[in-house]
This record gives C-alpha cells, structure tokens and sequence, in this order.
C-alpha cells in the first residue's frame, strides 16, 4: 500500500480532513465481517464466569404449597472445572457437586459417600430443584457441545437481543436437544433460555434480571428456573457476591477438597 506523506495532510483544510477520516473509518467498519453465534454465545459465557468465579448465592424452591430455600457458594475455572457447595441449612450443609472436565460427582454427608453422575443422571433435578445437574454443574458445556446459529434479532425486557439457537452435536453428554438463548447486545448477558428435549418440546425458561455490577462486571443478580408445564412451580437463584478473575488451582476442583470444603 502506498504511504501518504504527512505534508499532504497539511495542506487539507481543517473540516476537509475529518470528512476524509470519518469516510474512512465508515468504511473500514462496513468491511468488518459481522459477529458469529460462536463468538456471541463464548463471549457470553465468558461474560457470566470470566477465568474464574465465585459467587455466593440463595436457592429457592417454589412450590404452590410450600417454598424451600439453600444457601450455596459455587466456584468455576474456564470451562472444565466448576464446585458447588450448599452451606444452609444444617440438614444440607456441607453437600457438593463437582465437575472435573467430562466427570460429574455429588458428594452427600449424611451418608458419607461420593456418587458418580452418570450421563443418564444428568437430566434428574439438583436438590430438589427445577434446575437439572446438567443445568448447574455443566452449564459451561452450551459453548464446546454445541453449534450455534443466530436466528434474529429481538428486543426483550427493553433490550436489544440476538436470538440464537444452540444444537446439541451429535454424541453430545447433555440433556436439553436445543437451547434458545436471548443475549443482550450491550452487555452479552443471557437474558432468557429456553430448554428443549429430544421432541423439540419446551421443557424449561430461565429468565435473568436485576442486573448489577457485582464482582467489576455486570451481571443478573436474580434468575428465574420455570418448568413448562408445571403450575405455580419454580426455582429462583439470587446472588449476593461475586468476584471473577482470580488465581484459583486446579487442584481445588477435587473428590477430596468437595469432601473437606467448609462454608
């Protein structure tokens, strides 16, 4: 490419040279290739996980005639490795959940024993939930068992949302056949998902609001679980803490630390 000499420049009039400036970047955008569904949909993840997280968190089970209610702290790195820790109340303390790449393990004091999720178990609720294991210990798994593909673009709960469909591959260890995902433009925050079985039948709605910055970043501090067909039933998550993006082993996402973690 030619290089254009800086006194050519000087001899352009003042408002001349920020038309030519303006026509040029205008067109160096117009040539930008648009955004994938992948880079969308990772972005995303990254967005609600970062590195690193940790969060502080209040589960509650809503039921028409009762409602039951955790408290948990939960911790993840990149996309193989998260901990889930229930710290309330007394007859659930100390419960945990690990994911350790493609292993998924629950470990129950009560009984003292460390039971294997098998892929068939991944669908079965989380404590009593209306999130599944697959939900809560594998949700970093939307991003590598998945395509992506962006199916509009809408506004939701008055933001600007790309929808997009995710596919599960073919082998996939997941329960839900498609997830329909509404992410905001602004923020990469997943707004609302549906969930899908293997009938292409709607199972689930995860709706998030209240959005705060918490931990540097914004992010839902409330988030919704809605079974399709079930009346009056739901589960609701808070978070009351986060942080993202700290130095945090490998070696912490264990059979032996989910035994020995305290709150």
């Amino acid at each position: 490419m030619e290089k254009i000499p800086l006194s050519r420049f000087r001899s352009i009039p003042t408002r001349l040279l920020f038309v030519f400036l303006l026509l040029a970047s205008t067109a160096a955008f117009a040539t930008s290739e648009p955004l994938s569904a992948y880079y969308i949909v990772e972005r995303s993840d990254k967005q609600m996980h970062g590195e690193s997280s940790y969060t502080r968190l209040t589960m509650s089970i809503i039921r028409p005639d009762w409602t039951r209610t955790m408290e948990m702290k939960s911790w993840s790195k990149g996309l193989d490795l998260s901990m889930v820790l229930v710290t309330a109340p007394a007859k659930d303390r100390g419960s945990s959940s690990l994911k350790r790449y493609r292993d998924m393990w629950n470990w129950v004091p009560s009984i003292n024993r460390v039971i294997k999720i098998a892929p068939s178990m991944l669908s079965q609720s989380w404590m009593g939930s209306d999130f599944t294991n697959d939900d809560l210990i594998n949700q970093s798994s939307i991003v590598v068992d998945y395509k992506h593909q962006i199916i509009k673009e809408q506004q939701f709960d008055g933001l600007e949302t790309w929808v997009i469909d995710a596919i599960a591959k073919e082998d996939a260890p997941v329960v839900w056949s498609r997830v329909r995902l509404w992410i905001a433009k602004t923020s990469y925050i997943q707004v609302k998902v549906e969930f899908y079985d293997e009938f292409d039948e709607l199972i689930n709605t995860l709706q998030s609001y209240d959005i705060q910055s918490m931990g540097g970043r914004l992010m839902p501090t409330k988030t919704e679980m809605i079974p399709a067909n079930k009346l009056g039933h739901k589960t609701l998550i808070e978070t009351h803490e986060a942080a993202f993006d700290f130095e945090i082993g490998d070696d912490f996402f264990s059979k032996q630390q989910m035994r020995s973690l305290k709150d």
